[in-house]
C-alpha cells in the first residue's frame, strides 16, 4: 500500500512487515498486539542528531513502558549496518530497518529539499549532538529525509500524526507520551 495523502488524526494506521538488524518478517499489527505503539521515523543510524533522539527515547523510556506503549524507531539503514553498530539490548525499543523506505512511503513521510536539509534549527541540532559525542557515520538512504511521529491507540488508530518541518523537527518524548492520553 503506498499512500501520497499524508496521514492523520482518525486514519487507521497501515500494517506492514519490518525487519529489525536482528530479526526479520515481522507484523506490525500481531507485534503492537493490542497496545498502542509511538512510530518515531528518522533518518539513519549514521546521523548525529538521529543517534542522539534515539538515545533520548531510550532515556525516556519509562515515559512509554508505564503506558504499554510499544516505541518502533525507522531508520533508512541496512540491518548489518546497526547490528555492526549495537546489541539488540541497547535498544529499548524496536529498530526498524526499512533501507528502502516502502514503510517512509507507505506513511507519507517525505524527503525536504535542500532548505529544510539546512534549516537553521537542524544545524543547530547537528552541532549540539557532535557537542554530545555523536560521530556521522555511514550515509544510507536519503539525506534530506524528514522526521515523522505517530502516535496509534491500541485498535490502531492513528491519534496524533507529526510531519518534522526539517531535519531535527522531532517531539519530545514527553510530548509524544502525551498524545496517548
Amino acid at each position: 500500500m503506498l499512500s501520497h495523502k499524508k496521514m492523520q488524526a482518525g486514519d487507521k494506521a497501515p500494517d506492514f512487515f519490518f525487519q529489525t538488524p536482528w530479526s526479520s518478517r515481522h507484523s506490525f499489527y500481531e507485534t503492537a498486539g493490542n497496545n498502542p505503539a509511538i512510530l518515531v521515523f528518522l533518518r539513519y543510524l549514521g546521523c548525529p542528531v538521529c543517534q542522539m533522539e534515539m538515545a533520548r527515547l531510550k532515556r525516556e523510556i519509562g515515559l512509554f513502558t508505564q503506558k504499554e506503549t510499544g516505541v518502533f524507531v525507522f531508520l533508512q539503514s541496512a540491518p548489518a549496518t546497526v547490528a555492526s553498530a549495537a546489541k539488540e539490548r541497547d535498544w529499548p525499543f524496536f529498530v526498524v530497518c526499512d533501507p528502502q523506505g516502502n514503510i517512509f512511503r507507505m506513511y507519507s513521510v517525505e524527503s525536504g529539499g535542500i532548505l529544510k536539509y539546512l534549516h537553521p534549527a537542524g544545524l543547530v541540532a547537528a552541532v549540539k549532538s557532535v557537542r554530545q559525542g555523536f560521530r556521522h557515520g555511514k550515509f544510507e538512504g536519503r539525506e534530506t529525509q524528514l522526521p515523522a511521529v505517530f502516535t496509534v491507540s491500541a485498535g490502531k488508530i492513528i491519534m496524533h500524526a507529526h510531519y518534522g518541518r526539517h531535519i531535527s523537527d522531532i517531539p519530545l518524548p514527553a510530548t509524544m507520551a502525551a498524545y496517548m492520553e
